[in-house]
């Protein structure tokens, strides 16, 4: 690099390099390790300026949209903030469906969007568009610090709004916050920049954390852990409903279930709670996790027999339809620690403030010696080993399809590693036919808003947490993030993509009988996927059965795409017959 004699303020590239390092400081100081960049020129500050910290790891993404569901899979599996950078102009635009996702979800992301100075902004200039909000009521916070300055006390305030950013992506709920950097030319120092010295700080940007004695602010019916008097709920027929995102841990689940365990309620797990593969007791004396209501709840007299008199509903909604047609217009209390909303069906009577972890002692103060009628466990226990009894004659009987792909899948997955599981098709197929394992497996989805995009990347972003995480995606979500392919070779874990034509979720769905169905709902796709991985060094296997399936997870040692072939519509028939034969079967006594 040449010299320069002039003073480092007078430097442009120096000052955009120091504005860039006044700002990791409070990044890095609110706790992020993490940054995803895809190359560009705007950004160059900040690049240079993450080059010199030492406790920051950066991951280079070519591909914007690839590069932001990689953040999103490592936010989730690290549960750290996770920062992006982007050069201007449409680049930081690829980011939006991941920031839909991570703010529905409640993901930690820092969203670093370099641009073009403002007056620039409507003057047509080149990669220059208006980024201010870029991502609408999806971020928590936007921020525009303005040009850099060389003002000590400009650093200091950006510093401080750094430290801000990371701390409330983090608490007290979490999401998405985008700073949008405006930089001039020249991007790259003319001369030698004078050593940069970390700003320090006199006073710690408060992190405020919700815990369950911390009080609501709204004119809700609630109450938190300490509180025994403003609220009881009712007695009754009670039901605990973990939807997505209920624990994010073992210690969670487990004292979600304790919770459980004190008020001898059922607890109906979804695939992704955290809460299905943490437990395999299927009942006893102590604790019992409903897994097959998706179908039980088909049996018109079952539905009847179990319906609540009310529910205790945590983390998102969950993936069965079916389930929640069932809860409609029953009063449900909402147990959160203020992270989310979360009543699709407007039955919310009242608010349980309390964390994971908390849960069980709040319960029981609020419930004192409520309990519900004694054979109220015992039902749920006698309708889920009937159902689970009916649908192993179905998979002992019937044709090669994606149950019993599942089954061989979850029995192959180690003890404490994961399983990302895509949306439509895949994921429903999980919740129908995952059975309890005796060990835990992690699973994870992109349910905030349940897009096909982005899989294969956030696969590699959960990987690269430390997690090895498998995956099980279908042919249109493979097909959709392409891209995602770069990332994955890596990975020490197959990607199993179940073959069937097509969006076959549709085959279930009304549409089905329409005239143009196969056009432009099912939009069957052909392209040869041993053909799609070979330029990425991927090793390809393509099964149509059973034991090929098992010999190809017994090959599992390095990166490798696992192809399975179904027949849509004799999987199509194979669930018709199961879920007529659940209707039609006396499944409680």
């Amino acid at each position: 690099m040449s010299t320069n004699s002039a003073p480092w303020n007078q430097d442009i590239g120096c000052l955009n390099l120091r504005w860039s390092q006044a700002l990791l400081d409070g990044l890095i100081q609110g706790g992020l390790r993490r940054l995803v960049l895809s190359p560009g020129s705007r950004s160059t500050p900040v690049v240079l300026a993450a080059q010199r910290r030492s406790e920051l790891l950066l991951t280079p993404i070519l591909d914007e949209r690839s590069a932001a569901f990689f953040a999103l899979g490592l936010a989730r599996a690290s549960a750290e903030p996770v920062a992006l950078l982007a050069t201007s102009g449409s680049a930081p635009a690829h980011w939006y469906p991941a920031v839909i996702e991570a703010a529905h979800w409640g993901l930690p992301l820092l969203l670093l969007s370099a641009d073009r100075p403002p007056l620039l902004r409507h003057t047509g200039a080149n990669q220059t568009i208006d980024q201010t909000r870029l991502f609408g009521p999806f971020v928590h916070e936007f921020h525009d610090p303005g040009r850099p300055s060389a003002d000590a006390s400009s650093l200091k305030a950006l510093r401080n709004l750094g430290l801000r950013a990371a701390l409330r992506s983090q608490e007290p709920t979490k999401g998405p916050i985008q700073i949008n950097l405006p930089f001039d030319e020249p991007l790259v120092p003319a001369g030698d920049c004078p050593p940069w010295e970390p700003l320090s700080t006199s006073t710690q940007f408060p992190a405020r954390t919700v815990t369950a004695d911390t009080a609501w602010p709204s004119s809700w019916p609630s109450a938190g852990a300490g509180d025994q008097t403003s609220l009881k709920l009712p007695s009754g027929k009670g039901l605990i409903v973990c939807g997505p995102a209920s624990a994010a841990s073992a210690e969670e689940a487990n004292a979600i279930v304790s919770g459980a365990v004190r008020l001898g309620l059922p607890l109906l797990a979804d695939p992704l709670s955290g809460l299905r593969f943490a437990h395999p007791s299927d009942g006893g004396t102590q604790f019992f996790v409903s897994r097959h209501y998706d179908a039980l709840l088909r049996n018109t007299d079952t539905a009847a027999l179990l319906k609540p008199d009310w529910v205790l509903r945590l983390g998102l909604a969950c993936v069965s339809k079916t389930l929640g047609q069932w809860l409609t217009d029953v009063p449900t209390w909402l147990v959160t620690n203020g992270e989310r909303w979360c009543d699709p069906s407007h039955d919310a009577c009242g608010l349980i403030q309390a964390t994971p972890k908390t849960l069980a002692s709040t319960l029981a103060n609020l419930f004192g010696t409520s309990a519900p009628p004694a054979d109220w466990w015992e039902r749920w226990r006698n309708a889920e080993q009937a159902t689970r009894a009916l649908a192993d004659r179905h998979l002992q009987d019937g044709p090669w399809c994606e149950a019993q792909l599942i089954q061989q899948l979850l029995q192959a997955i180690p003890p404490g590693e994961g399983l990302l599981c895509a949306n439509s098709l895949p994921i429903r197929q999980l919740d129908t036919w995952s059975y309890p394992r005796q060990q835990p497996v992690w699973v994870f989805g992109n349910r905030g808003v349940s897009g096909i995009d982005g899989q294969l990347s956030t696969l590699a972003g959960l990987n690269a947490a430390g997690t090895p995480t498998w995956g099980l995606l279908g042919d249109l979500s493979f097909c959709h993030d392409l891209s995602g392919l770069l990332l994955i070779g890596e990975l020490k874990r197959p990607v199993i993509v179940i073959n069937n034509g097509g969006g076959r979720i549709f085959d279930y769905l009304p549409q089905h009988g329409l005239p143009e169905f196969e056009r432009y709902w099912r939009t069957p796709v052909t392209p040869d996927l041993a053909e799609l991985a070979r330029p990425f060094g991927l090793r390809h296997q393509r099964v149509r059965d059973s034991q090929g399936f098992a010999a190809a997870l017994n090959s599992t040692a390095e990166a490798c795409l696992i192809e399975v072939l179904i027949d849509a519509e004799q999987s199509r028939q194979f669930h018709l017959a199961f879920w007529q034969a659940v209707a039609r079967t006396a499944l409680s006594s």
